[in-house]
């Protein structure tokens, strides 16, 4: 049987929301729980982003990659406002090991 993939677009901050990362996959529950146990050196790990506070939700990698593009390309009033729609008390969206729905 053909299982349609999926690919997110996520936004991860850290716990005083004053760092944003904006990142694509095709995993949204491993790779945050990568960035949360910092498997992966670099900005994430560094900056202590690990908590999910927004996500989309695509069935290409293509429309993924050109939102991801999107998003980095915007101001980060653009991105505070695109989190603030959705997700207004800024809550980690991953919670035990699962990722939980938006408003």
């Amino acid at each position: 049987m053909y299982e349609e993939k999926q690919y997110y677009v996520y936004i991860l901050t850290n716990k005083n929301n004053n760092v944003l990362y904006t990142g694509m996959t095709n995993d949204l529950e491993r790779r945050v729980w990568e960035h949360k146990e910092k498997l992966n050196k670099g900005f994430t790990s560094r900056y202590n982003c690990a908590k999910l506070v927004y996500y989309e939700i695509f069935n290409t990698a293509y429309d993924a990659i050109d939102r991801e593009k999107q998003i980095k390309a915007g101001s980060r009033k653009k991105k505070l406002d695109i989190v603030n729609s959705v997700n207004p008390k800024w809550k980690d969206l991953y919670l035990d090991g699962e990722i939980l729905a938006l408003e």
